[in-house]
């Protein structure tokens, strides 16, 4: 499945950061991860750091699947508001969701400057604004709920946004104080990087075509016909993931986004905030670390790479005129646009779980807006899963549920 269209901004803008060989031999080793993006790369990460012979495999370049399309906001939000999150599994389990979220920032940050990362990884507040009267009912119900659950938010009204961010045409709005934003991708080539050096291997257009499930081990076998012995595999292959479960779990969705030039004299504080609507599908906006405007959305069903990619034309002017609503004197000249493919799930939340049909594994699955912040989620839940223990949130993140 091809998940991004031929333009994606990162893989643009940083080229070929890194290369690796393909598997010519037979392996060994305690564990196997499967999907060599973002999530991959944290994965990996853990493993290592835990001490484990790890080995990952990925059918193309590493990072060139969904990661070289991702839009990189990393926001604590998930794409279930909270109250809503809170009707649908409880108050305990939607908080301590929206919490792992906002911990999994703190720790890219960390990360970031544990391994000297020049991914441009800036904190950052977020915003998310009501695109329709009504919107601002359950949205201020939405603040209610977080300001509850511990979480430094703030309520602006439509001329507080307008004067802090020179939005026109809004109801009010969440401001809050966590978030970021970053170049995933460079931050994956950075961690695999940063791991090889620390005896991870890494094997790329290497691509698993069976596994035999056996008792206290696997064994993957590679289309080139090479196996590769894992006492336990770890599945990171996002929304590919529905090429290999046979349940309905996820809904695939594309994506469109667009990036240009920011004009500093029209916009208020953008190079600091995250910004998003209530509009369904919503629309998104961030600056990048180069100093662009990237604004995402017009979400649709996913079908076929090729239909996705032949409306870029028709997703770009109806992203631009979202951005026209609430800056009706901007003028956005197009530079960059590209469409990329996300997995949308009942509740918001990912699948990071064992499955009763996988003998041995595990699935880091971080899928909807946050599958950057749910990976790094993954990686506490994956190194739990190495020694057999119970994480808090697995009963929210499990198959099945």
């Amino acid at each position: 499945m091809d998940l991004k269209s031929n333009e994606p901004f990162w893989l643009l803008k940083n080229g070929l950061v890194a290369s690796y060989p393909s598997l010519k031999n037979d392996e060994e080793c305690d564990v196997l991860i499967i999907g060599g993006g973002i999530t991959g790369s944290l994965i990996a990460h853990q493993m290592i750091k835990d001490g484990y012979q790890t080995i990952l495999i990925d059918k193309r370049e590493v990072c060139n699947g969904s990661t070289s399309a991702t839009t990189s906001m990393l926001q604590y939000e998930i794409d279930v508001p909270l109250y809503k999150l809170i009707e649908m599994i409880g108050e305990k389990g939607a908080v301590e969701s929206y919490k792992a979220c906002s911990k999994s920032i703190d720790q890219i940050a960390k990360l970031t400057k544990e391994i000297k990362s020049r991914s441009g990884f800036k904190r950052k507040q977020s915003l998310y604004f009501a695109s329709k009267k009504k919107d601002a009912v359950w949205l201020e119900k939405e603040y209610e709920a977080r300001k509850k659950a511990g979480f430094d938010v703030a309520w602006l009204g439509t001329e507080e946004i307008e004067e802090k961010f020179s939005f026109q045409n809004t109801y009010g709005g969440i401001l809050s104080k966590q978030g970021a934003s970053i170049d995933a991708f460079r931050f994956a080539h950075e961690l695999l990087r940063f791991n090889v050096n620390k005896g991870l291997k890494i094997f790329d257009k290497t691509e698993m075509k069976s596994v035999k499930y056996l008792r206290n081990h696997n064994l993957a076998l590679t289309t080139d016909g090479f196996n590769i012995k894992a006492k336990k595999i770890i599945y990171c292959i996002g929304y590919e993931s529905k090429m290999l479960i046979k349940e309905n779990f996820v809904n695939l969705k594309s994506t469109y986004a667009i990036v240009s030039e920011i004009d500093k004299d029209k916009f208020k504080n953008i190079e600091h905030t995250l910004v998003w609507n209530t509009d369904d599908p919503y629309i998104y906006m961030r600056s990048t670390d180069d100093e662009r405007l990237l604004i995402g959305g017009g979400d649709e069903d996913f079908y076929d790479p090729e239909k996705r990619d032949s409306v870029l034309d028709k997703k770009e002017k109806e992203i631009r005129r979202h951005l026209k609503r609430i800056q009706p004197d901007y003028l956005f000249y197009t530079d960059f646009v590209w469409a990329g493919t996300f997995g949308e799930t009942k509740d918001g939340l990912p699948y990071i779980s064992t499955h009763e049909n996988f003998k041995n594994s595990y699935f880091v699955l971080g899928f909807g807006g946050n599958g950057i912040t749910f990976s790094v989620t993954g990686m506490e839940m994956a190194s739990a899963f190495m020694k057999n223990e119970t994480h808090k949130l697995s009963e929210y993140f499990k198959f099945g549920r």
